[in-house]
């Protein structure tokens, strides 16, 4: 049974992303907000609604060891699986920003959560854990990526249209991350809630079937979020990802990636610990140190040859397959 309920959770969490996403732009789209800042906040939220709702949710019934596992797990995922499948696809190419601020303020913020988590380490508390103070710490960190996304979407948005009027019969677009399509207000208030309500239950449901599972194995919650409900909420970024590189969309196919990994740790952690404190397992150290080690070896693919090859891809991927084999056996 808990098997079962684990599968309709992981629907419930990726339709209800699907159903808010579609809503909620629709609504934006109606209130005329530009649709760059569409694409950048409510799409990339709903990318990583599934990662948000495991985490706060398993964050207040207590079950933090799965909330830290989840954002741990879903980062090397996308990391390994997402961009290692899509570039398997069709090389992607890297854009001049994703390598110069996106991909390195990643890494800067790898660096730091396994700071934070440390704190035996580097001179905080007799106990490693996320405490509210690191939480609102986060939080903080994304509200600062946030506005910076967005002041730099305006501008774009703003020097195309100054270019637009300096060339009126030239025709000039700003892609965003998915295409909005405006329904009636009234269909898109209810896709909206209707959407949240899904994530909300669905989360509820994969925190308790999981733990179930956890429990039947004799295994930790914190592996279980590693591995399984990992794989489920990143989902949407899979699908996503492979979709974007099929089309030849190598920028949305690793910065939906990267803005994701982003918005796991800055604001899925940020919220969770300061929902409730979160203890640290020391064995997710290693864990940690892999998923910053994964993402400089990206960003040195990215760097080298301002592209990940199929070569590439393929190397990342079988470093998933390896990581998975080392999760089981340590069980």
């Amino acid at each position: 049974m808990n098997y079962i309920l684990l599968v309709v959770g992981f629907v419930l969490l990726v339709k209800g992303a699907d159903y808010f996403v579609e809503g909620a732009s629709s609504i934006a789209e109606s209130l005329k907000i530009p649709s760059l800042i569409i694409g950048l906040t409510i799409v990339a939220f709903g990318t990583s609604a599934p990662e948000a709702a495991v985490s706060i949710t398993a964050a207040i019934s207590g079950q933090n060891g799965m909330a830290m596992g989840n954002v741990i797990g879903s980062n090397i995922f996308n990391l390994l699986m997402v961009v290692g499948v899509s570039a398997m696809i069709k090389p992607l190419i890297v854009e001049k920003s994703v390598r110069i601020k996106e991909f390195p303020f990643l890494i800067l913020i790898s660096l730091l959560t396994f700071v934070i988590i440390g704190d035996q380490f580097f001179g905080g508390t007799s106990v490693n854990q996320l405490s509210r103070g690191d939480g609102l710490v986060l939080l903080m960190f994304f509200a600062v990526f946030m506005y910076s996304l967005i002041m730099s979407a305006l501008s774009s948005r703003n020097q195309a249209l100054e270019a637009q009027k300096a060339n009126p019969n030239e025709k000039i677009t700003v892609e965003i991350d998915a295409p909005v399509e405006t329904m009636p207000i009234s269909k898109a208030i209810i896709f909206s809630i209707g959407g949240i309500i899904a994530i909300v239950l669905g989360g509820q449901i994969v925190v308790n079937a999981a733990t179930g599972i956890a429990k039947s194995f004799g295994v930790s919650d914190q592996l279980i979020g590693l591995t399984i409900v990992a794989i489920g909420t990143s989902l949407p970024e899979l699908v996503t990802s492979i979709i974007a590189a099929t089309k030849g969309e190598s920028d949305i196919a690793l910065g939906n990636v990267i803005g994701s990994n982003m918005f796991n740790i800055l604001f899925v952690l940020g919220a969770s610990a300061a929902i409730s404190p979160i203890a640290i397992d020391p064995k997710l150290f290693v864990d940690c140190l892999f998923m910053i080690g994964v993402t400089v070896l990206g960003y040195v693919f990215t760097v080298a040859r301002k592209d990940i090859n199929r070569v590439e891809g393929a190397i990342l991927t079988a470093l998933y397959v390896g990581y998975t084999a080392y999760l089981i056996m340590s069980i």
